[in-house]
């Protein structure tokens, strides 16, 4: 079984089986094994140097080389590391994937740094960590599971929509939603001119002018939830993500941190475009 991260006790959802995002065409293939030369940026953020993105920045700052010339395109393809430097330091070869499930909680940015001097989840994880990326973010006051990962690529493909790597939320909102609204999101909605895809809602239950509602989306677009429940009339007082793909919050505490099976992370990777 997948490692699970224990949530604490709060009101549950009805037994109904749950209904996934409609998805048009034919599930996607396991990708196929590389083994030709590939891009320099691929490569560096499969060794968890840094994201693709910023990999490609690294190079146009010419502060990687190879054999001690630096490198002026981020096109450059390569079999292997070997002779590779970033910074004037050789990149080791890649180390098997890890992946982390952290219990992110409320009041910290998901980023390394913030100009403002506020609390960001790397000062909440324990000494003794490898490096370690983000997948996606959650927003300062959203908590929940926070997937991390030493494989820059891997982090890529998790978050790219064509994989539509399944994210469940809880969330308690203020006012009155019924369940006929959050049925129609499983066709999409356009929220200020943006178009989100199809998102699977249910009403788990009402108190007073609270209720507390579960989602299911696969895009993760910026402050997405929160958007879509405020186009509907009500305002999101919390919200917790309970699970991105087969990953699970479970009974943790904000602030817990647990290593994924590597059997899990293999069978991951393996579904991945």
């Amino acid at each position: 079984m997948s490692p699970a991260m224990p949530r604490p006790p709060r009101p549950r959802p009805d037994s109904r089986p749950e209904r996934r995002p409609r998805r048009g065409g034919p599930a996607p293939r396991p990708p196929e094994r590389e083994t030709g030369p590939q891009r320099i940026a691929k490569l560096l953020a499969r060794a968890g140097v840094a994201s693709r993105r910023d990999v490609e920045r690294l190079i146009t700052e010419g502060r990687v080389a190879l054999n001690g010339e630096t490198l002026a395109t981020p096109a450059t393809l390569l079999v292997d590391l070997k002779g590779v430097t970033v910074d004037g330091k050789p990149v080791a070869a890649p180390e098997p994937t890890r992946l982390f499930l952290f219990h992110k909680p409320a009041g910290c940015l998901t980023t390394a740094r913030d100009p403002k001097g506020r609390k960001t989840i790397y000062d909440l994880l324990p000494p003794g960590l490898p490096r370690l990326q983000p997948v996606g973010r959650l927003d300062m006051n959203t908590e929940g599971l926070l997937l991390l990962t030493t494989d820059g690529e891997f982090k890529r493909a998790l978050e790219l929509p064509a994989n539509a790597v399944d994210r469940r939320y809880r969330v308690r909102v203020y006012g009155r939603v019924e369940q006929a609204s959050l049925e129609r999101l499983a066709e999409g909605i356009t929220v200020e001119g943006v178009r989100y895809g199809p998102i699977i809602a249910d009403l788990e239950r009402r108190m007073g002018a609270n209720s507390w509602v579960t989602m299911t989306l696969t895009e993760g677009k910026n402050r997405e939830v929160r958007r879509v429940l405020e186009a509907l009339g009500v305002q999101v007082t919390r919200l917790i993500r309970v699970a991105y793909g087969p990953f699970t919050l479970g009974e943790s505490q904000p602030g817990d941190i647990v290593e994924a099976r590597p059997a899990d992370v293999d069978r991951l990777k393996r579904s991945l475009r």
